[in-house]
């Protein structure tokens, strides 16, 4: 997808949804200013330590802290809400776990390409141009996706019904597919044998990110929590951006952008094994 498309597409997204969720106002219009007291204090951080990468790392945590945040505000039944409980259990799982494994693979490297790039763009003003172009950027797509949780814990259905447990059997699956290929993903790496290699086995034989693919399947599965609430399907634009970023814009191919320069045979093993749904490899 040309770049210009992307970042329509990305203006659309941002600019549309924050001006249809305001209108909900009240408790969930408090989770944007949540959001942005935690992306500010992060931002500050990132000042003092000289990266910006530790909002990759702080991505999942924030979406537990939100979304407990509306678990409080949403319902007075919290001891009986096992709809609101189960979701939120699944989202602390999922953001937690993202959290450490970003937090291990990154803390102690040096700071992600990217956010080197946009300092070479920015030069002297990056201290303020990485406020707007990362931190309150991603800070206002979080609110966006969270606004699923907003709507989960604010209905007054208590109990899982059909929708719900096929959400949580989305998380599982998802969640099977992103731990398991990280995991094997970095055993993969810690061989050094393995130096200049291409990942082929295990679930990377099936698909070139199984890690993605489960990330988006996790996120298949929140939506239909919110499903099951009235009005619900006009959320689905949250599940639908999350495997547009994935699958287009920050997932698969800047990954691929430096995995086909640095890793001969890449193209090849591209052309034999899927890029985001698992399917057996083609001859």
């Amino acid at each position: 997808m040309k770049p210009l498309m992307i970042r329509l597409v990305m203006f659309v997204f941002i600019v549309v949804g924050t001006i249809v969720l305001s209108y909900i106002g009240g408790a969930y219009m408090s989770g944007l200013l949540l959001i942005i007291f935690m992306m500010l204090l992060l931002w500050l951080v990132s000042l003092q330590v000289k990266d910006s990468g530790i909002v990759d790392i702080f991505w999942g945590v924030g979406f537990v802290v939100v979304n407990w945040y509306y678990f409080g505000l949403g319902t007075d039944y919290e001891y009986n809400h096992i709809r609101g409980i189960a979701l939120s259990v699944m989202v602390t799982l999922w953001g937690l776990r993202l959290a450490f494994h970003i937090g291990a693979r990154n803390i102690g490297k040096p700071e992600d390409e990217r956010y080197q790039n946009f300092r070479k763009e920015a030069g002297d003003n990056y201290w303020w141009y990485s406020f707007f172009k990362v931190f309150l950027l991603q800070g206002i797509i979080m609110w966006n996706l969270s606004s699923i949780f907003w709507l989960t814990h604010n209905s007054n259905i208590l109990t899982l019904g059909l929708f719900e447990y096929i959400g949580i059997g989305f998380f599982v699956i998802g969640f099977f597919f992103e731990t398991v290929g990280d995991w094997q993903l970095q055993q993969f790496k810690k061989n050094s044998a393995n130096k200049g290699k291409i990942m082929n086995k295990g679930l990377w034989k099936y698909s070139r990110h199984p890690n993605y693919f489960g990330e988006a399947v996790i996120w298949w599965g929140f939506f239909l929590f919110a499903l099951g609430t009235k009005g619900g399907w006009l959320y689905i634009f949250v599940p639908i951006f999350m495997n547009f970023l994935l699958r287009f814009l920050s997932g698969v191919p800047m990954l691929e952008e430096n995995l086909l320069k640095s890793k001969p045979g890449y193209k090849e093993y591209m052309r034999k094994t899927s890029a985001f749904l698992p399917m057996l490899p083609r001859e």
